[in-house]
């Protein structure tokens, strides 16, 4: 369908705390939920102790880690010694701080949520390079999740708005992520069922799907979208976060004609292998800070 990426994309609490932990969590005593058999306690009191420290509270005596959290102080003092073994407590044989790697918890979600501020500017100037769509997307159990897009400055432009999904073994910004899992993940992704048929060149077959995806490995890009709807024309790559994670896909997409693979590769590879490396230079810049 013209101007479009694809027919029929679609668009798009935890639990309480136990008494024990309450003052920690803010819920109140005997709020109880029905939790689930794999609700791991210890998880939670663990979380507890971190959240007892705060700006008010930067540096707590083992007491008043207990106080707060409303643990014994003999299983407060267990979990705040393993949190300094693992280097996200500071202790000076009285009291106890969260120390910068605590940060580290959050560091998906926060690369979550600065990929796609970072890479706007990036995107828009790559769509007006190469006069074609550019979008970012990120992978979501079977379907890519586009996170930011840029339509090419024309009426056919091809559009992907902000929250359409598409299957991820159709579509070249799925095969790089794809490609990108570990090894485990991509067999547990491969095992999942059958892989639907979109268009005649949809890998559609578990072989199909994993040559394209050692191909995306091997290449450090991936070519497409025919599989996805014909006519579509697209190329991919991935995008780091700086260290090595790849956090995004990247890709630019045009409609009509038959372009070689030869001519998308000289047409857009480059261009976009630049804003990768751009979007991951600042996502590196923005994070590091962070990590430290």
């Amino acid at each position: 369908m013209p101007g479009s990426y694809a027919s029929g994309v679609s668009e798009v609490g935890a639990p309480a705390s136990d008494p024990a932990i309450a003052s920690a969590s803010g819920s109140a005593a005997g709020d109880r939920r029905e939790r689930s058999t794999d609700f791991a306690q210890s998880l939670e009191r663990g979380l507890a102790v971190i959240r007892a420290f705060g700006p008010e509270r930067p540096r707590l005596t083992l007491s008043e880690v207990a106080r707060h959290t409303g643990l014994t102080r003999a299983t407060a003092r267990r979990f705040l010694l393993t949190l300094v073994e693992l280097g996200y407590v500071s202790f000076d044989g009285r009291l106890f701080g969260l120390r910068p790697q605590v940060l580290e918890i959050g560091y998906s979600y926060i690369a979550a949520l600065s990929t796609p501020e970072v890479a706007l500017p990036y995107l828009e100037d790559l769509a007006a390079r190469v006069s074609a769509s550019a979008s970012l997307t990120v992978l979501d159990g079977e379907d890519i999740f586009c996170v930011a897009h840029v339509p090419a400055k024309r009426m056919l432009a091809v559009r992907m708005p902000v929250g359409t999904r598409l299957p991820a073994h159709a579509a070249a910004m799925g095969h790089v992520l794809l490609a990108a899992l570990p090894a485990a993940e991509r067999r547990g992704y491969l095992g999942r069922g059958p892989l639907r048929m979109l268009t005649p060149a949809t890998p559609t077959t578990l072989h199909e799907l994993d040559t394209v995806l050692d191909a995306a490995c091997r290449n450090g890009y991936a070519l497409g979208d025919p599989g996805l709807e014909e006519n579509l024309h697209a190329v991919a790559v991935p995008v780091t976060d700086g260290r090595g994670n790849v956090v995004a896909a990247l890709g630019v997409a045009t409609q009509g004609g038959s372009p070689a693979p030869d001519s998308l590769r000289a047409d857009y590879l480059a261009p976009l292998l630049e804003s990768a490396e751009q979007i991951g230079s600042q996502l590196r810049r923005l994070l590091t800070p962070v990590m430290r």
